[in-house]
């Protein structure tokens, strides 16, 4: 499939006092351990992750590293699989500039699903496959700021050229209007595999044998850290302070916890943090104990 050239992404970050994040309702939906069914094909690129930087692990799906893996793979055609909730919609917008940009073909895999920043990276294929279970997820910037009025209108004016920007992408992709893209990610639509193929965001669907769910994709400490960062996130928590929550929890460590037990939830709960976060925490507490036993 001929895809028409795309205007530049906007080349700079929002605000200092913003940040992008994964939708909670992809982060819920999201299933860490879909993988594909012959994971040591060679020329390969797996994102499997949150979109961005993730400071918990200190790695992460990054442009910084996707250039570096393309750069050793001397302009061979490559294989991309997806199984992302998306995430940093810069690095999103940066990782597709690198492969549409890259001098061999392109294929990419959508395996479970390419949620916001990942579906548009999954956009940057010569050909696009997704598997009939799978799911492409479109929205409109999602993220977190502070400031007053002032800034929040700023910011406002801020988010709209990578709304722009994306919904051009998906209309190069599939051919229709871009005011229609706006519209289904004003929706917050989600696209299953044949719908997708149907719709033009996709080539074809991937053969049945090809994608699996791999018992070894996340230790039970990770599994449980999982199940938490969606609580979290439901419950309005930025995605870098989800991540210090909890590897301050797996550490025992007190002043994470604001309380004489490691784990404690404080009763003054930072007001960044929705209020009733306390009682969601401690209805999750075999996954706070699974944690802190790991």
């Amino acid at each position: 499939m001929t895809i028409k050239a795309i205007p530049a992404a906007p080349a700079d970050r929002p605000r200092a006092a913003a940040s992008f994040d994964v939708l909670p309702q992809a982060l819920e939906r999201w299933n860490p351990a879909i993988r594909a069914a012959a994971e040591d094909e060679p020329n390969t690129i797996s994102i499997l992750d949150p979109i961005g930087y993730d400071p918990w692990t200190g790695e992460g799906v990054t442009a910084k590293r996707i250039s570096g893996i393309l750069r050793g793979m001397g302009g061979a055609d490559v294989t991309v699989n997806v199984n992302s909730p998306g995430g940093d919609m810069f690095e999103g917008l940066a990782i597709y500039n690198l492969l549409r940009e890259y001098k061999g073909s392109v294929t990419i895999k959508v395996l479970g699903i390419a949620a916001s920043a990942a579906s548009v990276i999954a956009m940057a294929g010569d050909q696009v496959q997704v598997a009939r279970s799978g799911f492409l997820m479109i929205h409109n910037c999602w993220s977190w700021a502070v400031g007053n009025r002032h800034a929040f209108r700023e910011f406002a004016d801020t988010l709209e050229p990578f709304d722009q920007a994306m919904a051009d992408i998906y209309a190069a992709r599939t051919g229709d209007p871009i005011e229609k893209m706006a519209e289904l990610m004003d929706a917050e639509s989600w696209i299953g595999g044949s719908a997708a193929v149907e719709q033009g965001f996709a080539d074809s669907l991937l053969p049945s044998d090809s994608v699996k769910e791999s018992a070894k994709a996340g230790t039970a400490a990770q599994i449980a850290a999982h199940r938490l960062d969606v609580i979290l996130a439901k419950q309005g928590m930025p995605r870098s302070e989800r991540r210090s929550l909890i590897q301050d929890i797996k550490s025992g460590t007190p002043s994470a916890a604001g309380g004489d037990k490691p784990g404690a939830v404080p009763p003054d709960t930072p007001s960044a943090i929705a209020p009733d976060l306390t009682a969601s925490l401690n209805g999750a507490q075999e996954i706070l104990n699974s944690l802190k036993g790991a």
